[in-house]
């Protein structure tokens, strides 16, 4: 269904997947965010996905063409990524899609594992990111030192895996309070029983075909209500 693009980024030019709904009307935007394995075809489908559901997703690919199925790896591609560049990109990301004229101009992020927190941070980087969602994120926020004060009257939904803690979690508590202090909302939703990346079904030993049912239809409704 989609296609790589490339789009202007930090004075240069950054690519991603893009995927636009059959439909032909105008849409609100949605960027799609890997998790550590880099730009690999879960990601894709994901951002079809929301395509199929109405919405024009954009993947941006942080690895710059490298993915990985092995942990080690992704783990040495992952502490490569400079955060100010993946900054950078998400912001661009923002604008090219606002930019675009099958896009209403609201723009969401959702992510995936170290995605999701970039996801989240997201919100943060462009005034056009307004709703975020976050799937299990593990990254811890002082890598990225986000200003959560650029929250306020934006929204955030965070699904939490029982293996990373739940909603009870650190991290996700740091950012639920922070959200919530600048002005923002902030949901929380736990899937008892679910190992991380419980919504990858590229990962059968924890992929989790109920959880992960029901964490995209709140996804949807989150977008929809935010974006639509």
């Amino acid at each position: 269904m989609g296609e790589m693009v490339s789009y202007p980024s930090n004075g240069g030019t950054s690519e991603g997947y893009l995927a636009i709904p059959a439909s032909g009307l105008t849409s609100p935007a949605v960027i799609v965010i890997q998790e550590w394995w880099g730009l690999v075809p879960h990601i894709r489908s994901v951002a079809d996905r929301f395509a199929e559901a109405g919405f024009v997703a954009l993947a941006p690919d942080f690895y710059h063409g490298e993915t990985t199925s092995e942990p080690d790896e992704a783990q040495r591609l992952l502490l490569a990524l400079r955060m100010d560049e993946a900054a950078t990109d998400i912001a661009g990301a923002a604008d090219y899609l606002a930019g675009r004229p099958e896009v209403t101009g609201k723009v969401g992020a959702v992510g995936f594992c170290a995605g999701a927190s970039l996801a989240l941070w997201s919100a943060t980087l462009s005034e056009r990111i307004v709703a975020t969602v976050g799937f299990y994120p593990v990254l811890p926020w002082e890598s990225m030192r986000p200003d959560w004060t650029d929250y306020a009257g934006k929204s955030a939904l965070i699904h939490c895996s029982e293996e990373d803690g739940t909603s009870s979690g650190e991290g996700v508590q740091t950012a639920r309070r922070a959200i919530e202090e600048a002005g923002g909302s902030c949901q929380l939703y736990d899937y008892p029983g679910t190992a991380h990346a419980f919504f990858n079904d590229d990962r059968p030993e924890a992929f989790d075909q109920r959880s992960a049912a029901s964490a995209w239809a709140r996804t949807l409704e989150h977008f929809r209500g935010k974006l639509g």
